[in-house]
């Protein structure tokens, strides 16, 4: 007669279960952490985008803001404000610096007065460029000095 050990046999079925379970709760943290990182590299990646475009809209600023003062008379366009694609927001505020007789009509206009000849009809243009599209609001700022 042969003798069943039926306890052997329960504790096999019972190791295999918890070795599934185990398993299963192994693999679903790795899918969340995978999950996770994913998201995570997606807003870094729309973040980073939305930054270069910043930059190179503030490029592009300046290359404007010297045509429009190009086109006018001395010292009268101190500031600009735009929107692109209803994504960006640029504000550029100007101070032009000129030798004594200054061009400027308004001494608020000038950010100072130079005595060198070679530094004269200059433009100090502060670009900030401001975009609310992503998870978090990205400004840009530049600090650019023209010759005239």
């Amino acid at each position: 007669m042969q003798r069943k050990n039926s306890i052997l046999k329960t504790s096999k079925n019972g190791i295999a279960m918890i070795m599934a379970i185990a398993v299963i709760v192994i693999i679903a943290t790795i899918m969340a952490l995978a999950l996770s990182l994913t998201s995570q590299t997606t807003k870094r990646t729309t973040d980073i985008y939305l930054y270069e475009q910043s930059a190179l809209y503030a490029k592009s600023a300046v290359e404007l803001a010297l045509l429009k003062i190009a086109k006018s008379s001395p010292c009268s366009v101190t500031s600009q404000n735009y929107t692109i694609d209803d994504i960006y927001d640029v504000n550029i505020t100007m101070k032009y610096i000129y030798t004594s007789p200054s061009p400027c009509t308004n001494a608020d206009d000038d950010y100072f007065t130079i005595h060198t000849d070679e530094q004269n009809g200059s433009v100090l243009m502060d670009i900030a460029i401001t975009t609310n599209v992503g998870t978090e609001p990205i400004r840009y700022f530049r600090r650019s000095i023209q010759k005239l």
